[in-house]
């Protein structure tokens, strides 16, 4: 069925389609009865997915990475959805619109994407607002969703005081958020990777840190890397970590690299710019992965994200060294039911 729906709206703007299609989710979820049956529909229950990670407590391993819910508009349906953890943001301390649209394609071929949105979002404060209100609102029988803030700078400030946008980013959010992901590994913020270096990040994560651990009780605290890094990078990654005390790392945002793609060379050059994500990105994600679950050798936490379109993907992830795992491109490509099916496989792998 979603094949056939997937086929039209294929045939329409990418970033319209997405938003015409959670606004028609959003209006079934908005009638009680319907957003049960929806969840009743879409959502696989089981002990043997529950996962306790950070010390919080996940439904199921299976999320929705940053970047779908920029703006925290579709948490309610994205719950009905099955996902056992949603990922918002990436937000900014102020609103900004993004890069010039178009900004979001697809290339079917090789079931990707490529997106240079830009960081659009609608401000910090207007986000924070949104989340106190919505988790306000929650029925007391909805068990509530764990919430991660993907945060960021805005395009106009400097890299020198970079640390100064995550800081109010994760001030505002603090209350709000289950979770925060400091997110410097986005190729469509100007200079935003140079901020992957070893002293840039430092300045960024210990500053945030000290501020975490003055809080009543602090709030998990991970570090979303790109699949472009070197093993060297990674090591420095890996060293800084454990030097400021993270609470894991989310591996892999999307890549710059445009190597083994079916898509034709001038179609993929006539786009342009951006962030290559879904299939042509899974097995260096999950190389990163790997590689850093070695040299962690378990004191850190993985959350997997990078081509996972099947249960059979989430395992590869696990097996891996991950601990959880996110879809984005999947979602687009597999539908509303990804979430069910992938917890499907893993359930029945966890009982074999």
């Amino acid at each position: 069925m979603y094949k056939l729906l997937r086929s039209i709206l294929f045939r329409f703007n990418t970033e319209s389609v997405h938003h015409f299609s959670m606004g028609c989710l959003s209006v079934v979820c908005k009638v009680g009865f319907l957003r049960k049956l929806l969840s009743a529909q879409f959502t696989h229950k089981h002990p043997s997915l529950h996962k306790e990670l950070f010390g919080l407590k996940f439904s199921n391993p299976v999320g929705l990475g940053a970047g779908f819910d920029k703006n925290a508009l579709y948490l309610t349906e994205l719950q009905a959805l099955g996902f056992g953890f949603v990922e918002i943001g990436t937000v900014t301390p102020r609103p900004q619109a993004g890069n010039d649209m178009p900004r979001l394609f697809r290339l079917p071929q090789d079931k990707a994407l490529i997106n240079r949105m830009g960081f659009n979002n609608d401000g910090v404060e207007v986000i924070a607002k949104r989340l106190k209100v919505w988790k306000n609102n929650l029925p007391s029988t909805v068990e509530q969703i764990v919430i991660g803030g993907n945060i960021g700078k805005n395009k106009v400030t400097p890299n020198e005081d970079a640390w100064k946008d995550y800081e109010i980013c994760f001030n505002a959010l603090f209350d709000v958020v289950d979770y925060f992901v400091v997110n410097v590994s986005s190729p469509n913020t100007p200079g935003l990777r140079e901020l992957q270096e070893k002293d840039a990040l430092h300045k960024i994560l210990s500053n945030l840190q000290t501020i975490n651990q003055n809080k009543p009780k602090s709030k998990p605290l991970l570090l979303k890397i790109a699949p472009d890094l070197t093993n060297e990078q990674l090591d420095d990654i890996v060293s800084l970590a454990l030097e400021v005390k993270l609470d894991g790392l989310v591996a892999t945002n999307t890549t710059i690299s445009r190597e083994g793609l079916k898509t034709t060379s001038s179609l993929v050059a006539s786009i342009g710019l951006g962030g290559l994500s879904g299939k042509p990105v899974q097995k260096r994600s999950t190389e990163v992965v790997a590689y850093l679950a070695k040299q962690l050798q378990g004191c850190i936490p993985i959350i997997a994200s990078g081509g996972i379109f099947t249960g059979s993907d989430a395992k590869e992830k696990l097996a891996a060294g991950a601990s959880l795992v996110q879809v984005w491109t999947g979602f687009v490509y597999e539908g509303p039911a990804i979430a069910k099916r992938i917890c499907v496989e893993l359930k029945v792998k966890s009982l074999e």
